[in-house]
């Protein structure tokens, strides 16, 4: 199967080009295996025949497992002043880290990690509020069925991977781009 593109006006003139299938595959497969669909990408590989991405299944539990401490030291390297000069984005990867802490039911580790890295954060009012928010995971036995049990979920980690992404993306100055291969935190595609 062929696909065609034509320009946004429509014309068909010298304009259109093929679109092959195994470009289509390879994009559909980039997609799967950068968010985590092992499943799904297991059918696809079956159903086209094409070849298992080498590492894929380590790649994505690498990614699953998300490591926000790692990502701050990569960062740090990769884009030396962008968590000092962008403190929301050091407050969200800080924030991540508490959370996986919590977790995995580490919650006198989140208290002293809390008061270490996070407290100073609470000097400006518009951290307050998101501390009492991170603070309240830890009342709970079960910070999965407190109110704010979607600061454990992958759907918080993603936004704060993407704008990680976004962010090492402009700060080196790659604004077109969205996605960076193997960066910080399967963010930036090391983490899902």
């Amino acid at each position: 199967m062929r696909g065609t593109c034509t320009s946004k006006t429509g014309a068909s003139k010298s304009a259109t080009a093929a679109i092959k299938d195994n470009d289509i595959h390879n994009i559909v497969l980039s997609y799967l295996v950068h968010n985590c669909y092992r499943e799904t990408l297991e059918s696809f590989v079956a159903c086209t025949g094409m070849p298992e991405p080498a590492d894929y299944i380590e790649d994505m539990e690498k990614r699953k497992e998300g490591n926000a401490l790692k990502a701050i030291e990569l960062t740090e390297q990769l884009a030396c002043d962008l968590l000092e000069n962008n403190k929301d984005l050091h407050f969200d990867l800080l924030s991540l880290h508490f959370v996986e802490l919590v977790s995995a039911k580490k919650c006198t580790e989140a208290l002293e990690f809390a008061q270490n890295k996070l407290t100073p954060f609470g000097k400006e009012q518009k951290y307050v509020e998101k501390l009492e928010d991170f603070m309240a995971l830890l009342a709970y036995e079960e910070p999965e069925k407190s109110p704010m049990f979607h600061l454990l979920g992958l759907e918080y980690r993603q936004r704060v991977a993407d704008k990680l992404n976004q962010a090492i993306l402009e700060f080196l100055g790659f604004l077109g781009l969205r996605t960076v291969k193997n960066g910080p935190l399967g963010l930036y595609s090391f983490w899902a």
